[in-house]
Parts: C-alpha cells; sequence; structure tokens
C-alpha cells in the first residue's frame, strides 16, 4: 500500500549536482523568481523512472509554467532517505531562499520501525527549521501510510503522526500523497511500491489541488 522508498541513495549526486546547479546558474533567476523545494525520499526522487523529468516534482513545474506563474520546482529528493536523514541535511538545503516547502519523509521510518516518537520529533525538527530560517515559507506536509502487514496499530499510529504535526503546526496537508496510487499494480513498478510515469502523474495531480490555490493567492 506504500512506500518503500527505496534503500539505495544512488541519486545522491545528482541532487547535489542539480541543488548547485540552480545556486550557481540561475542567480538572476531566483532573484526575480520564487522557490517551491520538494524535499523527500524516492517517491520524490523520482526512483526507477528512466528520467527523473516524469517525477512529480518536474510535472508540477509543467503545470505552473501552463499557468505562466513566476515559480521555480527544486527536486531534493534522495532515495531511501528517513526522517532523521532528511534533519541532518536541511540546514544545506535551506541556503537558498524558499517560498515554499514540500515535506514528504517518515515512510522509509515507519519500513524500518522506527520508533513513532522519533520519526515524529526528526519531522518537528525539519519544520522548525524551515520557519527559523524563513517564517514567511509556506509549509506543505505530505502523509504517508504504511502496509497493513505492518500492524494495524503501528499503521493506525504512523498516520496520525502525520495528521497531529500538520494540526500542531498549522502547516497545508496532503493525507496520503500516493493517493488512488498506493497498492494499484498497474501504477507501480515492479516492486510494487514506487509510482510509474503515469503513477507519478496522479501524485502531481493529488499535489497540485493543494499547491495551485496558494500559487493563485500569492500572485494575487
Amino acid at each position: 500500500m506504500v512506500l518503500n522508498c527505496g534503500e539505495e541513495k544512488n541519486n545522491e549526486k545528482s541532487i547535489e549536482t542539480e541543488l548547485n546547479g540552480v545556486n550557481k546558474e540561475t542567480d538572476k533567476e531566483v532573484e526575480t523568481t520564487k522557490t517551491i523545494l520538494c524535499f523527500g525520499d524516492s517517491i520524490t526522487a523520482g526512483y526507477g523512472l528512466e528520467d527523473n523529468a516524469d517525477a512529480y516534482p518536474a510535472l508540477l513545474q509543467q503545470k505552473i509554467d501552463s499557468l505562466n506563474l513566476d515559480y521555480t520546482v527544486i527536486n531534493s529528493g534522495l532515495s531511501g532517505e528517513t526522517s532523521a536523514g532528511g534533519r541532518s541535511r536541511i540546514d544545506w538545503v535551506m541556503r537558498q531562499p524558499i517560498d515554499i516547502f514540500l515535506l514528504e519523509l517518515g515512510g522509509n521510518d515507519g519500513l524500518r520501525g522506527i520508533p513513532l516518537t522519533e520519526t515524529k520529533s526528526n519531522l518537528q525538527s525539519i519544520i522548525n527549521s524551515v520557519n527559523k530560517k524563513n517564517p514567511n515559507t509556506k509549509i506543505i506536509l505530505a502523509g504517508m501510510e504504511l502496509p497493513p502487514n505492518m500492524g494495524q496499530d503501528f499503521t493506525s499510529e504512523f498516520r496520525s503522526v502525520f495528521a497531529q504535526l500538520a494540526k500542531e503546526n498549522d502547516v497545508t496537508f496532503i493525507p496520503f500523497i500516493l493517493k488512488d496510487v498506493g497498492g494499484i499494480k498497474e501504477l507501480n513498478q515492479p516492486d510494487g511500491i514506487h509510482p510509474t510515469t503515469e503513477g507519478h502523474k496522479i501524485v502531481a495531480n493529488t499535489v497540485w489541488d493543494v499547491l495551485k490555490p496558494m500559487l493563485q493567492s500569492n500572485s494575487n
């Protein structure tokens, strides 16, 4: 029903290259455009796709461009990432100004049986870091769900962690980023975990449902 979010970190170098490229090659553009950072694991990274341009962050950019909105989407997804890993790299990622921050982490924590208190603490620390860097940055928290074989109590408590964080921090909330994708064979790769190109289109639509109103509100 959910992700393993990829144990491999084979795209770490490409993410660093991309972020450095944004910092070095588009300095002038960044001065006039706003930035959306997608901070997550293999779901965000587009694990298993032939081209990460098919991953949902790139699809969001296409939607934004079609409306002539002045936003640049940065994909800061890292396969295999846990909430602790995200916590350790958040300060580096936040070196650049971020207007909207999408947080998609925690799935690997659940699958590895990491105590929920640790996951929640790490995600809260990431949110705190974003707010400390810029209190005006708008945060979107993407929730995740675990497969039933993890146990009913644990899966239920895991799901509630995201809802609690969203409520406590008053941030925009996507209850399940893999809505209408998780558990559907034809929308996932052979591993049954990571979305196909078609699956990412649905993920992009799910995110767009909450992102589009934010962008239009900011442009008014």
